[in-house]
């Protein structure tokens, strides 16, 4: 990693933003040095001076947010509202985490033959994070938060098309008050991802490790985690159902599923993938859903009236394109969009397939892009073949009368089901998987307690 770099681009112009020098071997022992100090200082800190720092932390992303979101539309593309809606989670999830925590990691008591027994929530020391470039600060203050309040350091290493967004994180945690290397951010060239991964989670002083991104990188921690006995967290890919209902309010449903579908130009992983809707009602939610599409506004994301941004990076673009393409040759119908934009940057026109069904790439694969694919399902059994066709399994969402669309979605498998609503992250309630859409669970207290030894005590 000698004299190496990481150069950030912006994807609505192709132009650089940004150059930074890489960490080599001496600065990534360096940060493991740093952080596994400030992790034993830290866990033996009151829980009410590490929450302190969270709510020093959340004024300060409120006090910035501005300049963090044109960081986050600078190097990632997202439209600057939704850039400002995630400063903004972040910081809500800074004061959920500091009001929440002393519950969550109160002992509990635990009635059985012993004169007491409790349990007992204490850190596991320091927790390496591999965070993706779609959300950049919220897919990281979500583990943080978590795993600071419970008294762990943390140690990221972001995706280099965000290094920006990553140092920035560092430099809000130093100036939120938390002790030096609590929490550190590597630089590391996309070549050298593998191999510093590797250094790292085999480095005994890491004791655990979590992962938001794709299927392969998820995979390839784990087994690496495994190998050393560390406990992993994953959040891995979905390609989430939207299922609609003969009984659903389709106007309402269509106007939902745009939002679910383009939030982020369609690159998150809980965004609604696949629409599954019931024959009686395909066309109207068809109609009413091509309204919505239509009257998005793809452009300058630093503009607030756009919707639509270009996409991170060239290779997603074309990614998304070739996934597209391939569908039509299988059989779907390109109702609208299909293509690049002919214009600098990354930008791919939203686009919707209808007659989408398994064995072509827009049902099969992830579709992370502005692609919406239409499945039309014969009656609510195949609705739910059709939802549960898949090796994922993180979101489901269900249109249709309440008690109807609620019996209707306990039957897809799901890390989420959510009844007339699109599926969203909330620091109160858990997130994650089943199935290749990764394990354990985020937010709440399940996942404050996901970096905790959960310790039985017992007094005879």
């Amino acid at each position: 990693m000698t004299n190496k770099s990481v150069t950030t681009r912006n994807p609505a112009t192709g132009e650089a933003l940004a150059t930074y020098a890489a960490h080599d071997e001496a600065a990534v022992e360096e940060a493991l040095a740093q952080a596994s100090a400030a992790a034993q200082a830290w866990g033996a800190t009151s829980l009410t001076d590490r929450l302190a720092m969270l709510r020093a932390l959340g004024a300060l992303l409120t006090e910035r947010r501005a300049e963090y979101a044109a960081l986050i539309t600078a190097e990632m593309g997202k439209p600057i509202t939704e850039a400002l809606g995630e400063i903004d989670k972040c910081a809500g999830n800074c004061e959920v985490v500091a009001d929440l925590a002393p519950h969550w990691l109160a002992d509990h008591e635990v009635a059985s033959g012993a004169t007491r027994s409790w349990l007992s929530y204490e850190p596991l020391g320091v927790v390496f994070a591999v965070m993706p470039w779609n959300f950049p600060f919220w897919q990281v203050l979500r583990f943080a938060c978590a795993a600071l309040s419970a008294g762990n350091a943390a140690l990221l290493k972001h995706s280099p098309d965000v290094t920006g967004s990553a140092l920035a994180i560092e430099t809000l945690f130093a100036d939120a008050g938390a002790p030096a290397g609590l929490f550190r951010s590597l630089v590391v060239p996309a070549e050298d991802v593998a191999a510093v991964s590797r250094r790292v989670v085999e480095d005994a002083r890491v004791a655990a490790v979590t992962l938001t991104g794709s299927e392969r990188a998820g995979s390839s921690l784990a087994s690496l985690a495994a190998a050393q006995i560390k406990k992993s967290v994953l959040e891995l890919g979905g390609s989430d159902p939207f299922v609609v209902l003969a009984d659903a309010d389709v106007p309402a449903a269509a106007a939902t599923a745009v939002r679910a579908r383009f939030t982020n130009t369609g690159q998150s992983c809980v965004c609604a993938k696949r629409f599954v809707v019931h024959q009686d009602v395909a066309d109207e939610f068809v109609e009413h859903f091509l309204r919505g599409v239509a009257a998005l506004t793809v452009g300058d994301p630093t503009d607030a009236a756009t919707t639509v941004g270009p996409m991170a990076r060239p290779d997603l673009r074309d990614g998304i394109v070739d996934q597209v393409e391939r569908s039509v040759a299988q059989g779907a119908r390109l109702v609208t969009g299909g293509g690049a934009i002919d214009a600098p940057g990354c930008w791919v026109e939203p686009t919707v397939l209808d007659d989408v069904r398994p064995g072509m790439a827009a049902f099969d694969e992830e579709t992370f892009g502005p692609v919406a694919a239409i499945s039309r399902a014969r009656d609510d059994d195949d609705a739910v073949e059709l939802a549960n066709a898949t090796t994922f399994g993180l979101g489901a969402s269900v249109w249709g009368g309440d008690e109807h669309a609620l019996a209707i979605g306990r039957r897809i498998r799901s890390g989420a089901l959510f009844v007339n609503a699109m599926v969203a992250s909330d620091p109160r309630l858990p997130f994650g998987g089943v199935g290749r859409s990764g394990y354990g669970r985020e937010l709440s207290a399940e996942g404050v307690r996901e970096f905790t030894n959960v310790r039985t005590v017992v007094v005879a």
